[in-house]
């Protein structure tokens, strides 16, 4: 036993040298002067510092640090001071190591890089939550230093590769973090490959089932679609030859987590996303040709395939603010299918592939604009990090709606070009021009035609700005404001006038109660509360203030009845709280669902966004008001409630079920036939005695399509009675739906 443990880490030291030879290797070709030292000087001291530590998975610490620091370097493309901090990420939260003592060995730069990257620990506020809080924390290095986030990025990635050590609830937990923060942080930074990976990870871990029936479908269909795109790029091949390009062509298919979405979207299955996979043309060009080259490319393709001129996407005129560039195109295949063709640069395919490292680096080459979009990008999202009297959890709302996936290109009166995120109104127009203008707007001209400020623009609108004096911003704007800028901008206007109407309303408390002989102490102020059902007096000196409580009712504060004390509804803040609450909510009845670390049977309702039967793979999320609720992993709400108050999550389980029925929806589509209804309803009532809620049928020009609610037992029962309806004739898909 004792020669094979130390045969086990004979083996272990060889692979940990192996990993570092295999990072050095990578990271050769732009090593200066000592840097190959200092590489190792960081590697000593993390390997030194995780020595006895093992990861969740039994393998040694130093092959998480060794695993990030590589995929900085190799899918990346970072230098040596983001290696090294790689390398130490995590010393100092795990180890006795201070951030002093890495600044004396490794200096300012690093030292600051890992002080971004470690984690956050202290007291949170309740309503905010540890990962938004960290979150905010990490972004303040950004304007510092954006290799904080690239290596974060990194060690997310890793965290993810290896999720399969992790219990399932923190599995769901972490992705959902990934999906709703660190992807689209990826994709703005213009990290396209390692955006593709977290959301494939995410759907490995939050819906398995789909996941791996996806990837065989995708396996099983490889050999024809390697076949389509040879017979596809072969004429093109070939005149591009004829014509003296130096090129590559790559057959890519669509990440899992694209098609997924898109059959979610459309609601259709796997067969009929015709799309799975884009043809990318690369060119090996001068700089000076690229632009002529892409286009040449463009019409040649377009000789030989018949494009949808709705689907052409010119990001070499106009760049995406992460830099990203290429051609796109959608044409028509001789087999009668959409095929997606990207026409670009080899420097074009490295900043779309390794984006804001690629993009610098090309930049001290002078071939980037003096200030790119990204810096702009930087530069706003410093703007929303300066506004700290704003809740973690309000900063990361903002936060998401500055990592966009679409982008609008907008004009003003005078042609100058604005780039604003998809779904951007005429509001966030003004905002983006100037903030005053934005606080005054009360319209707006749109190619010359007047239009509300809640207008969304599209791309090529011409807009100018109409303002009043008189006008101030409202709550309401908040519900069709999409940018950060506007969003900060408004919340802080509206934080003004609350201030200015609730010292006018102070005042006007003070003197009615003055007019019945009392002063503005606690006591009356409880009292006035009380009456009013108000939590605080900023609440009722506002509402005061602005005329929503009459001021002669305060007058008759000698007549209120004190009513009896209201129970106070306990906040949970953190994991201790959470336990003892679980505990309280622990009932008399013996249900169907097991909750918490214990796994005990616990009071609790089905949240109505997601409506869980029994059998689906679900979480616990305990509100300050309403207990536990339970909501499906799917959930649309989801991965924002994890993201956001990952420590007010408990795991669930179903645990075998009696005859207890749940609500589902079920989507029918078909041809249209005489009796279709009547097998329809035989199926659901009499051969499977299900109860159904409701059914609603539209037919047009002989096709079908229904809605059905009805009551089911659990995930095994809705699966059955969804393969019974499938083989009535005429049936062509059925679906679950979300029931609201």
């Amino acid at each position: 036993m004792i020669e094979l443990a130390q045969e086990q880490l004979e083996q272990e030291k060889k692979e940990i040298i192996r990993r570092y030879r295999k990072l050095l290797r990578h990271a050769k070709p732009f090593l200066k002067d000592d840097d190959a030292k200092i590489i190792k000087r960081a590697f000593n001291m993390s390997q030194e510092a995780h020595k006895n530590m093992r990861r969740r998975s039994g393998e040694p610490y130093i092959f998480h640090p060794l695993a990030v620091a590589q995929i900085c370097v190799e899918e990346i493309g970072l230098g040596t001071t983001s290696i090294v901090a790689a390398l130490l990420h995590d010393v100092v939260e795990d180890t006795e190591l201070e951030i002093e003592d890495i600044e004396r060995h490794f200096g300012k730069k690093v030292a600051k890089i890992i002080d971004g990257l470690t984690k956050i620990s202290g007291v949170f506020d309740y309503g905010t939550s540890q990962q938004a809080e960290n979150f905010r924390k990490m972004l303040l290095t950004l304007s510092d230093d954006v290799r904080v986030i690239l290596v974060k990025l990194a060690d997310r990635l890793h965290n993810m590769r290896t999720l399969d050590s992790m219990p399932r609830h923190k599995q769901i937990r972490i992705s959902s973090e990934t999906i709703y923060l660190y992807a689209p942080l990826a994709h703005r930074l213009g990290l396209y490959a390692i955006k593709s990976e977290l959301e494939d990870l995410y759907l490995k871990y939050a819906e398995p089932a789909t996941y791996a029936e996806i990837v065989e479908k995708i396996k099983v269909s490889k050999a024809s679609r390697d076949r389509f795109v040879r017979n596809f790029i072969n004429p093109i091949q070939k005149e591009l030859n004829k014509r003296g390009f130096k090129f590559t062509i790559k057959g890519r298919p669509k990440s899992i987590y694209s098609i997924w979405n898109k059959m979610n979207t459309q609601g259709i299955p796997f067969e009929k996303v015709y799309d799975l996979f884009a043809v990318r043309i690369i060119l090996d060009l001068p700089p000076e040709q690229e632009k002529a080259g892409c286009w040449q490319v463009y019409s040649i393709v377009t000789d030989y395939y018949q494009p949808n001129p709705d689907r052409l996407r010119d990001w070499i005129s106009t760049p995406k603010s992460n830099g990203y560039e290429s051609l796109h195109t959608t044409v028509m295949s001789k087999t009668g299918t959409w095929v997606e063709v990207q026409i670009r640069s080899k420097r074009m395919d490295e900043i779309a592939e390794k984006g804001y490292a690629a993009h610098w680096k090309y930049k001290e080459k002078k071939m980037a604009r003096s200030e790119s979009d990204l810096e702009a990008w930087i530069t706003k999202v410093r703007e929303i990090l300066e506004h700290d009297d704003i809740s973690a959890i309000e900063f990361v709302d903002d936060f998401k709606h500055s990592l966009f996936h679409d982008e609008i290109f907008v004009f003003t009166p005078k042609g100058e070009l604005k780039k604003l995120p998809g779904g951007a109104t005429a509001l966030d127009f003004a905002f983006e021009i100037h903030s005053e203008i934005g606080a005054k707007c009360i319209g707006a001209k749109v190619n010359q035609k007047l239009v509300p400020i809640n207008y969304k623009l599209k791309t090529g609108d011409q807009v100018e700005i109409i303002t009043s004096n008189k006008q101030k911003p409202n709550e309401g704007w908040l519900n069709f404001v999409v940018t950060s800028k506007a969003r900060t901008k408004i919340k802080d206007e509206l934080k003004e006038q609350r201030k200015s109407a609730a010292l006018e309303g102070k005042e006007i408390v003070k003197r009615k109660l003055k007019q019945v002989k009392l002063e503005l102490n606690s006591e009356n102020l409880d009292k006035l509360l009380e009456h009013f059902d108000l939590k605080s007096a900023l609440n009722l000196y506002y509402l005061v203030g602005k005329g929503k409580i009459d001021p002669k009712e305060i007058k008759k504060i000698k007549e209120f009845e004190t009513k009896p004390a209201r129970r106070k509804t306990q906040k949970i803040s953190d994991s201790d709280a959470l336990k003892k609450k679980i505990k309280e909510f622990t009932g008399q009845k013996r249900d169907q669902l097991l909750i918490g670390d214990d796994m005990d049977i616990v009071q609790y309702s089905l949240a109505p966004c997601c409506n869980p039967i029994a059998g689906d793979d679900v979480f616990g999320f305990v509100t300050s008001q309403e207990g536990i609720k339970i909501h499906r992993v799917n959930c649309p709400n989801a991965a924002e409630l994890l993201s956001k108050h990952g420590h007010r999550v408990v795991k669930a389980k179903w645990i075998s079920q009696s005859e207890l029925s749940f609500l589902a929806g079920l989507k029918l589509r078909g041809t249209d036939r005489v009796g279709v209804i009547s097998d329809v309803t035989r199926v659901i009532s009499s051969e499977l005695k299900v109860n159904m809620r409701s059914f609603s049928i539209e037919t047009d020009n002989g096709v079908f399509e229904g809605n059905i609610e009805l009551y089911v037992h659990d995930t095994k029962h809705l699966e059955t009675l969804l393969d019974s309806l499938r083989q009535i004739e005429g049936i062509e898909e059925v679906e679950r739906i979300d029931v609201h």
